[in-house]
């Protein structure tokens, strides 16, 4: 490692321009918002990328291979027209258990209602004259569910106590009311299911997701590290040594919690999934279970994602509840690197606004945060007690950050690996991270204050460094005289190569004003 200022390297006549351009603040904690109906077109997705958004989620849960596609095509078209790289999120459905088809408008279930659950395909509703039957998406259902036992719908909104079954039904009563759509989740919290956490349908979506290049993938239902490790062994034979998509592991089930560091160990990142989480476990748990997590991923230095009923009443009013605005700003205390939206962006009637809202709630954190010097900045212990000279090299640069008063830190990173360490530490400012390869740049995405940025490979450091002096002036980012904290190392652009710290001082091209 050194400190060592840009030498003399021939270049055309340097240009100086002074005064910053006040432009959007940067945003450290990202945004991941997930597609659908009314955010399908490329127009909604620019104003969702100018919003905020880094991240794209796709619902495998719902949908074709073809709608895929279009939604895919969609989202890589905005971000390029846009100049900003966004990555994409592809959403195994695990082991969901869904109701069927629900007819148009859903049924409406009422306290004491009898309810029946089939194994043929019916259209819940369709008979006015017979009792509402649904048919679900497992075909096990009836076998394994016995009476006593509930079944909870719609992210657990609507109860229904199983009463009797038959070979071929379950006979089950409403406790607890409310209306019911088609393809609506069930949970089944009392019973012990046999359904695998990969399902075929899952292999299938991934083998989709490899071929069309989604840069992240999310396994649903994780119960134990396997679960994860299985999936990447899988993805390592379909793409005969390509590089993995990263995985992330989304926690909503109790064995995941007894298996937690297990599963954050094998996992690239973790989601809390506080839908399911909520319905499989004591609600008044979820806030504790959220905290430690977050505080599980962190030890390991994994980016974390809370999700689920962030902004929800958005998606019919134009504004959050007071409480989900704290909701998210305390998920962001707490240390999230992502806050993701669901259906207030995938069906919401405000989309854009819930992205503007969450990413002013963000930005007012990041204000408090910064002035009153909390836990960001500070690496976990277990980063603390990594050896290697990349996590050296990222606590170096972390001592000076806090020394000194830098404008941002810079550094080249070919395959995203340096951005990664020096996200783990989690800087109070941005991290300008420089890339040639288009993929990198989008699974820098989700990154706690990490900006992706495109740029061709320099010759060495040194015109690196003079490319990003020459960028920093040109887009207004800084003022002549600001200093850049540069990390990068020789040869440019190989893996693993990074070694070097550097301190430019944005307009000194000799050396003059280096340390």
């Amino acid at each position: 490692m050194c400190l060592s200022p840009l030498g003399s390297y021939p270049r055309p006549v340097p240009i100086r321009i002074f005064g910053v351009i006040p432009a959007k603040p940067f945003i450290l904690t990202k945004i991941i918002a997930t597609l659908g109906p009314a955010s399908c077109e490329i127009p909604v997705l620019t104003r969702l990328i100018e919003a905020g958004v880094r991240v794209f989620r796709l619902n495998f849960s719902h949908g074709t291979p073809e709608s895929h596609l279009q939604l895919l095509t969609a989202a890589r078209t905005a971000s390029e027209q846009g100049g900003i790289p966004v990555g994409v999120l592809g959403d195994l459905c695990g082991p969901k258990i869904r109701v069927g088809k629900v007819i148009d408008g859903g049924v409406e279930l009422e306290m004491g209602q009898p309810v029946y659950f089939q194994r043929d395909p019916i259209v819940a509703g369709a008979d006015p004259e017979a009792p509402v039957t649904f048919n679900v998406t497992y075909d096990r259902l009836i076998d394994e569910v016995e009476p006593g036992q509930r079944l909870m719908i719609n992210d657990g909104n609507i109860h229904v106590l199983v009463m009797d079954k038959s070979e071929d039904r379950l006979i089950g009563t409403v406790t607890t009311p409310g209306k019911v759509t088609s393809a609506k989740g069930v949970n089944l919290p009392e019973t012990k299911l046999s359904v695998p956490s990969v399902t075929a349908y899952d292999w299938k979506c991934a083998d989709w997701a490899m071929e069309h290049g989604v840069d992240f993938l999310a396994l649903s239902f994780v119960r134990k590290a396997e679960d994860v490790i299985k999936l990447r062994q899988y993805m390592k034979r379909k793409l005969k040594g390509r590089l993995p998509m990263p995985i992330i592991a989304k926690i909503e089930k109790p064995e995941a919690i007894d298996d937690l560091e297990n599963i954050v160990d094998a996992s690239d990142s973790i989601m809390v999934a506080r839908g399911d989480l909520g319905v499989e476990m004591d609600l008044a748990a979820v806030p504790i279970i959220q905290k430690q997590i977050i505080n599980m991923a962190h030890a390991y230095g994994k980016p974390v994602i809370v999700a689920t009923q962030m902004l929800e009443s958005m998606i019919e009013f134009p504004t959050p509840t007071r409480a989900e605005a704290s909701d998210v700003a305390n998920a962001i205390f707490d240390g999230t690197d992502c806050v993701m939206l669901s259906g207030e962006t995938a069906v919401g009637k405000h989309n854009v606004k819930a992205v503007d809202h969450m990413a002013r709630i963000a930005l007012k954190v990041q204000e408090n945060v910064a002035s009153e010097q909390r836990r960001w900045g500070t690496p976990p212990a277990k980063l603390q007690a990594d050896r290697s000279r990349m996590a050296a090299l990222a606590h170096g640069v972390m001592t000076i950050v806090r020394d000194m008063n830098v404008k941002y830190i810079v550094v080249w990173s070919q395959n995203g690996g340096a951005a990664r360490h020096l996200s783990k530490n989690r800087p109070t400012l941005p991290i300008l991270a420089f890339s040639s390869d288009q993929q990198s740049l989008r699974r820098m995405t989700p990154l706690f204050g990490v900006k992706p940025m495109y740029m061709e490979q320099p010759a060495d450091t040194e015109d690196f460094i003079w490319q990003v002096d020459q960028l920093m002036q040109e887009k207004r980012m800084c003022n002549v005289g600001d200093a850049l904290l540069v990390v990068a190392g020789e040869p440019i652009g190989k893996p693993g190569s990074t070694s070097n710290i550097h301190i430019h001082y944005v307009g000194d091209y000799f050396g003059g004003r280096g340390a």
